[in-house]
C-alpha cells in the first residue's frame, strides 16, 4: 500500500486486516482484556489502553497517510495536544503564532501557570529567530492558522528548526493529510483535531497525532499508555469510517469554498474575506459588529456551529465561541476582532450556500 496514491491509501484503509474472516469492514474490537496463554505470552494486546485493534489501524494508517512512523489516537484533539506537551519540562518555551486556536491558547496558559512550560507567541514569522533561547525547545504551527488563514512556510521554519536544534509540531486540522503533509517538509510532529475533516460527520470527538523518528515516537507511546490519552474503539471505527471519504469530501468542500469566496469578495456587507486559496475553510468580516447577531440568526441553510470541517455548513464566532476565553485587548490584538465571523464551507449545493447568504445580506440592507 505504501506506493499506492492517497486516494487508494484512503479508501482501503482497514481492509484486509482480518483475514480469520475477510471482513472489508474492520472489526470493532471492544474487549478490555486479551487472554494470555502463559507468563510473558501475549498475542500482542494486553489491555485496551495499551494497544487495542480498531484502534491500531487507525493509528497505523494516519501514520501511514502523513508520512510518519508512528500514529496516536487520542480521545479529543486537545488530548493530542496535551499527549504532545508531555514531552516537554518545566523551564521550557515553544513558540507559537498569535493567531492559534483558543483552546490551544487556553491549554498552553494552563500549562505555563501550572508547570513553567511557556508559550511565546510571534506576529510574523521574521521575528522568529529573535525569539529563540536556550531555554526554546519547539516551533509549534497551524498553517493555516484559526481563525486568520495565515499560512506558513513549511520549508522555512524547518530551516530554522533544524539550525537551532528545535522540535518541529504542526497543526494540520484545516487542511488534512489531502492538501498537507508537514513531515514532508521536515516537521517531527503533526497533529489533528480528528474531530473535524479527518472523521468528517459531525458524529465524533477524536484526535490525531503523528511522529517521525524512533526515540520520539517510543516517548510519545510511553506517554500515551501512562497518561490514557487514548480513542474508544467505536470512536476509531467511526474515524477510519470518515477516513474513507476523506479525498471526495475535501475536493467539494474546496470547489464550494472558492465559489462563496467569490460571492463573498463582491458582498458589500463584507469587508475582509481570509482565504489560503485551497481547502473548505475561510474566514469574512462583516462591516460592523452590529451586523453578526442578526446575520447568525437569519440564516436557514447554514448552522451557527462551533464545530467544522463536517459534511453541513457551519459559520462560528470567534469572539464568543472558540477564542473567548482570550482577554478582549489581547484579542482583537491577535486581529479576531468582533466582525469576523469564521466559515466551515459544506457539502451542500455551493448555489444552495450562495442563496442562503444573499438572503441573509439583502435583509440585512433592508433594515439599515
Amino acid at each position: 500500500m505504501t506506493k499506492n496514491s492517497i486516494e487508494t491509501k484512503l479508501v482501503q484503509l482497514g481492509n484486509q486486516s482480518d483475514p480469520r474472516t475477510g471482513a472489508v469492514n474492520p472489526p470493532i474490537y471492544l474487549s478490555t482484556a486479551y487472554k494470555h496463554t502463559g507468563i510473558g505470552e501475549s498475542t500482542g494486546y494486553d489491555y485496551i489502553r495499551t494497544k487495542n485493534p480498531t484502534r491500531e489501524i487507525l493509528e497505523n494508517g494516519i501514520a501511514e497517510l502523513e508520512g510518519g512512523d508512528a500514529g496516536f489516537a487520542c480521545s479529543s484533539g486537545m488530548a493530542a495536544i496535551q499527549l504532545i506537551l508531555s514531552i516537554f519540562k518545566p523551564g521550557d518555551e515553544i513558540i507559537l503564532p498569535e493567531d492559534v486556536y483558543g483552546g490551544t491558547y487556553r491549554l498552553l496558559k494552563s500549562y505555563n501557570e501550572l508547570y513553567n512550560i511557556r508559550p511565546v507567541y510571534f506576529s510574523n514569522a521574521e521575528q522568529v529567530e529573535e525569539l529563540i533561547n536556550e531555554k526554546t525547545k519547539a516551533i509549534f504551527l497551524e498553517t493555516p492558522t484559526n481563525p486568520l488563514m495565515i499560512e506558513f512556510d513549511l520549508d522555512y521554519f524547518n530551516q530554522i528548526c533544524k539550525k537551532h536544534n528545535l522540535m518541529f509540531i504542526v497543526d494540520n486540522t484545516f487542511y488534512s493529510p489531502y492538501f498537507q503533509r508537514p513531515i514532508e517538509h521536515g516537521a517531527d510532529i503533526v497533529m489533528h483535531s480528528g474531530t473535524k475533516y479527518i472523521a468528517g460527520h459531525n458524529d465524533t470527538l477524536a484526535g490525531l497525532v503523528v511522529s517521525k523518528g524512533k526515540e520520539l515516537s517510543e516517548k510519545l507511546a510511553y506517554n500515551q499508555n501512562s497518561m490514557g490519552l487514548v480513542l474508544s474503539p467505536f470512536d476509531s471505527w467511526l474515524v477510519i469510517r470518515g477516513l474513507k471519504t476523506l479525498h471526495l469530501r475535501m475536493k467539494q468542500h474546496d470547489e464550494n469554498a472558492k465559489r462563496v469566496v467569490k460571492f463573498l469578495k463582491e458582498e458589500p456587507l463584507v469587508t475582509d474575506v481570509l482565504y489560503t486559496g485551497k481547502g473548505g475553510m475561510l474566514s469574512f468580516k462583516l462591516q460592523k459588529s452590529d451586523l453578526v447577531n442578526p446575520f447568525l440568526k437569519k440564516m436557514k441553510l447554514i448552522t451557527f456551529a462551533e464545530s467544522l470541517g463536517g459534511p453541513e455548513s457551519f459559520i462560528t464566532y470567534p469572539a464568543t465561541q472558540t477564542h473567548a476565553d482570550i482577554p478582549y485587548e489581547e484579542r482583537v490584538a491577535r486581529g479576531v476582532d468582533d466582525c469576523l465571523l469564521r466559515f466551515s464551507v459544506g457539502l451542500e449545493n455551493a448555489e444552495d450556500i450562495i442563496a442562503d447568504l444573499k438572503q441573509v445580506f439583502n435583509q440585512l440592507r433592508e433594515e439599515q
